[in-house]
């Protein structure tokens, strides 16, 4: 996704050729992009909004369901006027979650918000973990999603033929607040559906549960498949002669 001396350069001067996994990538990304088995299902979490804007708009046309979790959900929870105490909050994100809101609505998008969730006062591993609905009191800190919310995402995914993956649902790296990711993790590997994992720390998760064989594309692809999901021209792709 970057114009570097390594890929896009030198491919004006050689024959240029893109790797088995850069093909695999494509294959399953593009489908994404261009005509995904329906239902189509994305699942966003990780800490921000502003990190995943450009795919929810690239993808909401062709979505029958939209989730979110992670830190991300606590924005527009609070778009949605609910009281999220200390949690991941970006507020200059605040009115962008609301217009999507508006938009999910007038669309008639199917969208799985947290409706319960597992909050700490401080966020280590020793801290007791205890569960709340959608509002979240002062002094407590939302770090996964609850088990009514694990349900909800449940229903939500189960009869889906392709399923995009982008962001943890709590922080995983904790395992007392691991549960969310690891339960729909487990969920959507035994389903019978097309079922894509967005790199980064959502591709460190699934490796840590072992489900990588179980999934259709684990991308390793990091910041570039985000890029390529947004619709973006990437210029080591470009360069190439036969597409």
């Amino acid at each position: 996704h970057r114009a570097h001396a390594s890929t896009e350069g030198i491919a004006r001067f050689l024959p240029a050729y893109a790797g088995f996994l850069i093909e695999k990538e494509i294959e399953y990304l593009g489908k994404v992009l261009q005509k995904p088995e329906k239902p189509f299902a994305l699942m966003l979490g990780g800490a921000k909004v502003s990190d995943k804007i450009l795919i929810i708009e690239h993808l909401i046309e062709k979505l029958d369901a939209l989730l979110i979790g992670g830190g991300m959900a606590y924005t527009f929870l609070k778009a949605q006027g609910k009281g999220i105490g200390g949690s991941k909050l970006e507020k200059d994100r605040i009115d962008y979650a609301k217009g999507l809101l508006d938009k999910i609505r007038k669309i008639g998008l199917n969208l799985a918000l947290p409706v319960d969730n597992v909050v700490v006062d401080k966020i280590d591993g020793v801290s007791n973990i205890k569960i709340v609905g959608e509002e979240i009191p002062e002094g407590l800190i939302g770090v996964d999603i609850g088990p009514k919310t694990v349900d909800n995402f449940k229903s939500a995914l189960k009869n889906s033929k392709t399923i995009l993956w982008n962001g943890p649902l709590g922080i995983f790296e904790i395992e007392k607040f691991s549960r969310g990711t690891s339960e729909i993790a487990n969920f959507i590997a035994n389903l019978n559906a097309t079922t894509i994992i967005g790199g980064g720390d959502t591709s460190s998760a699934i490796s840590s549960l072992g489900l990588e064989t179980k999934m259709s594309h684990v991308s390793t692809g990091g910041g570039a498949s985000l890029e390529f999901l947004e619709g973006k021209t990437l210029p080591g792709i470009a360069c190439l002669r036969d597409k």
